[in-house]
């Protein structure tokens, strides 16, 4: 194959000159690298500690891009961060390929037959990869060492150029922030935590950048599953108290006995049980954020405190007479509408217009398009590692389906479909080689209560197999629940199910909760 000639790379170089962003400049860099070393899949990937993150893919699939390869578990991206120069792996290789049962046109989960990977490096600084895979043996045997020198040369000045960019464009939105070192860690500080590139993410992103250097207090909203807590520690990590610590407390995950200790402390003897005094939440938290999960949960007593805790800065520990003051930004988020419990009268309007100071809606997931594989794609990538698997990869129809699905547990049930669909391919396909998630490993319930008038006439074999599987659930939810106290909380985690799915599927199924269940 003939050597791509110095006047293409010029070329390609000119036209990343006239590249207005990031995501066009890594495109046309791809773009125009598959045209001068012909390949099936090409990659850019960021290496921010201990990770390569894909930054543009082609000829992969699309949930690659929400992949975080753990460079130290991935050889084939050590031994190229090691070599400090292009290498090339034999087709026999060892080492296992990151990509195999990736590629858009391989349909027989084979192992890659050339791989090809550039290191990154400037200034004896790794930072990221570009890597080239073509199901054909040796197509990269004959591409000269100069030429492999000029693309890397290329590809490394791109990415630099676009951390520079990056980190420019941050200090203009802020207007508050000193010009810092333009390297990858400053790209990683003030990369996107958040995974997604929707436009409703972005808007989020955008919102968080606006409010977090601030001290005021946030209220984030969103439905269960929406990911608000990774909301609050990006607002921590971009705020000037990113050095100080951030302390989480869920509301509604201890009795109301005890949530004033767990916010404020107690001193020894303070209560029966109190064997020794114990700071609360506000104070580990001083100088740094309180998050406060569920703060809906909270009951009238306990939210008056707080209240004046946010009003003053003052906290007074159970059995203690002596007040003291604390530094601390509170983030709280509720998946209640707590207009709705101020006018119920089970909410303090002034604790909720003490919280609301800055309210942060974090979008649905099935307003976030392409995200949605995105995040299988990151989520795919842990499991894969959890479970020691050599790949996971999704079948065509699973990708369809999981674009199609609603998904009313939001993120966190995106990542259990993950790990369940994985379990059920082993089970099926054994742990061995390239496992594909095929719909029915995913197991996703319908939303809503079936269709009746399409539903089966009585007595026929298929009504008979629904009306028995759904007396067969009816019966799970109903010894769950007993064994949980009647609480669809204790049920669903005991069903290994989203809370809002299992009841919604009680509801379809007339199951409620009474002692006479």
């Amino acid at each position: 194959m003939p050597e791509p000639g110095q006047h293409l790379l010029l070329e390609i170089a000119l036209d990343l000159a006239s590249s207005l962003t990031n995501d066009d400049r890594f495109d046309r860099l791809l773009t125009a690298l598959r045209k001068a070393i012909p390949c099936d899949a090409i990659a850019l990937l960021a290496y921010r500690t201990p990770h390569a993150i894909p930054l543009a893919i082609q000829g992969l699939s699309p949930d690659t891009r929400g992949r975080r390869f753990a460079v130290g578990e991935h050889p084939r991206f050590a031994a190229m961060a090691e070599a400090q120069k292009p290498v090339r792996f034999p087709a026999d290789s060892p080492l296992p390929d990151p990509y195999d049962g990736l590629l858009l046109n391989d349909d027989s989960a084979i192992p890659i037959h050339a791989c090809m990977g550039l290191p990154l490096f400037v200034d004896s600084q790794l930072l990221g990869f570009l890597t080239f895979d073509s199901l054909t043996p040796g197509v990269f045997d004959h591409i000269g060492e100069r030429t492999l020198d000029m693309v890397s040369a290329l590809a490394a000045a791109t990415l630099k150029a676009a951390i520079q960019l990056d980190a420019l464009e941050r200090q203009a939105q802020h207007n508050t922030q000193v010009m810092q070192t333009l390297t990858l860690d400053a790209m990683a500080q003030g990369g996107n935590s958040l995974l997604g590139d929707s436009l409703p993410m972005l808007a989020l992103k955008q919102e968080l950048a606006l409010v977090a250097p601030s001290d005021f207090t946030v209220l984030v909203l969103g439905e269960t599953g929406v990911g608000k807590e990774l909301v609050a520690r990006t607002l921590h990590a971009q705020s000037a108290r990113k050095g100080a610590p951030l302390v989480h407390l869920n509301c509604a995950a201890l009795p109301e006995q005890l949530i004033e200790s767990e916010l404020f402390g107690h001193t020894k003897g303070a209560f029966t049980g109190a064997d020794s005094a114990r700071p609360g939440k506000f104070l580990l938290a001083d100088g740094g954020t309180l998050f406060l999960d569920e703060v809906g949960e909270l009951s009238p007593g306990t939210q008056s405190k707080l209240l004046r805790a946010l009003q003053s800065g003052e906290i007074q520990p159970v059995g203690q007479d002596k007040v003291r003051q604390v530094d601390v930004r509170v983030i709280a988020a509720t998946n209640r509408d707590l207009k709705t419990e101020v006018a119920a009268g089970r909410f303090r309007a002034d604790l909720y217009h003490r919280l609301s100071v800055y309210p942060i809606l974090v979008p649905p997931l099935r307003e976030r398009g392409g995200d949605i594989l995105l995040l299988a794609g990151f989520f795919l990538e842990n499991t894969r590692r959890k479970l020691g698997l050599a790949q996971l990869k999704l079948a065509q129809a699973t990708q369809d389906l999981l674009m199609r699905y609603d998904w009313p547990g939001n993120v966190r049930e995106l990542e259990h479909c993950i790990s369940r669909a994985a379990l059920n391919a082993i089970r099926e396909q054994g742990r061995h080689g390239v496992l594909t998630l095929a719909p029915g490993h995913c197991a996703l319930e319908p939303v809503g209560p079936a269709p009746l008038p399409t539903a089966p006439p009585p007595g026929t074999a298929q009504a008979d197999l629904r009306l028995a599987v759904e007396d067969y659930q009816r019966q799970l939810i109903r010894e769950a629940l007993l064994a949980n106290d009647h609480s669809w909380a204790g049920a669903a985690r005991a069903l290994n199910l989203d809370r809002a799915n299992l009841q919604r599927l009680g509801k379809r199924l007339g199951v409620v909760v009474s002692k006479g269940l």
